[in-house]
């Protein structure tokens, strides 16, 4: 029983942590694709529309990932 526990907490690990790289690497390819600064548009010019639309992004790129390992 103590096996079947670890070897699944190790496997949700090892998982969640490649959903984690793919998610970044996927959004910095998005950063380098998009015209302009994101961190400049969203933090310093406060743009409330960009941060919307990156964190539509983001959801969207979370769900496709997360279906690909599931």
């Amino acid at each position: 029983m103590t096996y079947d526990l670890s070897t699944n907490l190790i496997a949700a690990v090892l998982f969640a942590l490649l959903g984690i790289v793919i998610f970044v690497i996927a959004f910095v390819v998005v950063d380098k694709l998009t015209p302009g600064d994101l961190w400049h548009d969203i933090i310093r010019d406060k743009n409330t529309a960009m941060a919307i639309v990156m964190a539509g992004i983001a959801i969207g790129l979370s769900i496709i990932i997360a279906a690909a390992i599931h």
